[in-house]
């Protein structure tokens, strides 16, 4: 067979870049771009602009930056979801407590990142977001499982056999091509498994299934 006719790559995650501060947009959208797994569509410097480009180009992921001129940008993160169904909030911030990621997480943002981290921190939590995780750090892990365990809504239906089993690796954190793997099934047929688990608990991202599941002793 031909490299034509191999399988085609996976589509690269559409990233919206929402900074207002030109040398800072720059840094990140170059570094960014090095990656073929991600493809920034547009930057935007202000609330306003992101909510609109959010809407032009549906992005799969909205790096958003925390302080704009038009506002907080954790408070934004409702009104870009609404323009981008489906899109994945990933806040920058220069500073980072329980308290903020909270606050990220009662938004309906996926992710945290602080600015001094790296752009190589900053890469891979793009690609964990865009795969339906969470990105946060360790020091505010506990902070935020509780308030995802507190938002759940577990038993809107009962989970089917392989749901449960897909329940159990995602506690193990395993990726959706390694569930694929360990299930012996398509990678589709994966992930339509995970977003079931992920509507049957009212979750919106695997970490959260998992805190919902573990406090309904889903897990035991």
């Amino acid at each position: 067979m031909s490299p034509s006719q191999g399988p085609h790559p996976p589509a690269p995650v559409r990233l919206l870049l929402v900074e207002d501060h030109d040398m800072v947009a720059e840094a990140i959208a170059m570094a960014l771009d090095h990656d073929p797994g991600i493809k920034v569509v547009a930057r935007s410097r202000s609330v306003a602009a992101a909510v609109a480009d959010a809407r032009a180009h549906l992005p799969d992921v909205v790096v958003l930056d925390r302080r704009l001129p038009d506002g907080d940008g954790i408070t934004a993160i409702g009104r870009i979801s609404q323009a981008a169904p489906g899109a994945r909030v990933l806040v920058l911030t220069a500073e980072a407590t329980p308290a903020i990621a909270v606050r990220v997480v009662e938004a309906g943002g996926a992710g945290l990142v602080v600015k001094s981290s790296g752009l190589r921190e900053l890469e891979s939590a793009v690609i964990e977001v865009a795969s339906g995780g969470v990105a946060f750090g360790p020091g505010l892990l506990p902070a935020v499982l509780d308030q995802l365990a507190g938002r759940g809504r577990a038993g809107r239906g009962a989970l089917t056999g392989r749901e449960r089993e897909t329940l159990h690796l995602l506690a193990e954190g395993v990726s959706t091509d390694q569930l694929s793997e360990r299930l012996g099934i398509a990678r589709n047929t994966a992930r339509n498994h995970i977003q079931r688990v992920l509507e049957k608990l009212g979750a919106r991202s695997k970490l959260e299934a998992v805190a919902i599941a573990r406090r309904e002793g889903l897990l035991d």
